[in-house]
């Protein structure tokens, strides 16, 4: 088990990992949002800057599963998360079932094309959502092929839901469990060694997570045309990016909200009679 400063110290490498990435994906929504208006009809921009993305986030998931494996408990409820991003969170990221949901969101019927429009964030006027080609332009085959992608995805998730709970539900096992019974108060290094076990093991959860996360994505981009790629890329982008945001608001706004008074005993028990 790590020492008490070691995790601080790699807490905060999974921190500045974090914030870098973040940094990396407001650069991609700026050039995505460049090649959509400028690049829009070159087939190969748009190929190479989305490759350059994907190769961005797996560089990512590789830094975040060295990380994961020195100490991974923190992924599970970072404290570089506000509390509404926390309470978002499966398995220390997204789940990739909403990759698929977000593409349901981009097509179709004329609120979801003004949905996308938001989510893009283009507000140049010679641009037109409805485009050949866009979001809201998938085909049936298309469509299908992402249908059948998603029962695949939300099928693995739920198995790695399984995998995590059985986890847990360890944990309460002999020899912790003792601790709740005064049995064996000198069980120090014995319950050390079972939570380095369980962090072991979520890490390779943690893993797991994440490859399904890149392959869906990857999955995804190879159904989609360049342009649906970008135009995937930059709402899913700016939604995350919006949902940091959000988080942020939300807890300056209960920071300023005053606490509830409360009431004095002999008036309550007056009221109670």
């Amino acid at each position: 088990m790590e020492s008490s400063s070691s995790s601080y110290g790699i807490e905060q490498l999974q921190k500045r990992c974090f914030h870098e990435w973040m940094s990396i994906q407001a650069k991609h929504i700026v050039d995505l949002k460049e090649a959509l208006i400028s690049q829009r009809n070159n087939d190969h921009h748009l190929q190479e800057l989305v490759g350059k993305i994907v190769n961005d986030f797996q560089v990512y998931v590789e830094k975040r599963s060295e990380l994961s494996h020195r100490c991974c408990a923190a992924y599970f409820a970072p404290s570089w998360h506000s509390p509404l991003e926390n309470s978002l969170l499966w398995m220390g990221g997204c789940r990739p079932s909403s990759f698929i949901r977000l593409i349901y969101a981009l097509c179709g019927s004329k609120a979801e094309a003004q949905l996308s429009k938001y989510l893009l964030n283009i507000d140049d006027e010679n641009f037109d959502i409805d485009h050949d080609g866009s979001m809201s332009d998938l085909t049936a085959t298309q469509l299908a092929k992402i249908n059948e992608l998603q029962m695949k995805v939300v099928k693995e998730e739920d198995k790695i839901s399984k995998e995590s709970a059985n986890l847990q539900d360890d944990v309460s096992d002999i020899p912790i469990a003792a601790y709740a019974t005064d049995v064996a108060v000198e069980a120090d290094v014995e319950v050390g060694d079972v939570l380095d076990k369980h962090e072991e093991r979520m890490a390779v959860v943690l893993v797991e997570a994440d490859k399904l996360r890149f392959e869906t994505l990857r999955k995804i981009l190879e159904v989609v045309t360049p342009v649906q790629a970008a135009e995937f890329l930059l709402a899913g982008k700016k939604l995350r990016m919006s949902l940091q945001e959000w988080g942020r608001v939300r807890e300056e706004v209960c920071a300023r909200a005053p606490l509830p008074q409360e009431a004095d005993p002999g008036t309550q028990t007056r009221t109670m009679l």
